[in-house]
């Protein structure tokens, strides 16, 4: 699974970080997403409850 971060549409709300730090992260300065971290249906329901809409699942 692939996720994508539009760092123009982010909000920087910070719903990914907290309600999943084991894919979403800042590191270094950096957002650090690691998706194999969590269960697919976990990760997508972070993505779609995206307040920017910044994250995204693209299609295979």
């Amino acid at each position: 699974m692939k996720v994508t971060w539009n760092e123009k549409a982010c909000c920087h709300s910070g719903n990914c970080v907290r309600t999943l730090p084991q894919v979403f992260a800042i590191e270094n300065g950096h957002f650090v997403i690691r998706p194999e971290n969590a269960a697919e249906d976990e990760v997508r329901a972070v993505v779609n409850a995206c307040p920017g809409q910044a994250l995204s699942v693209p299609a295979d």
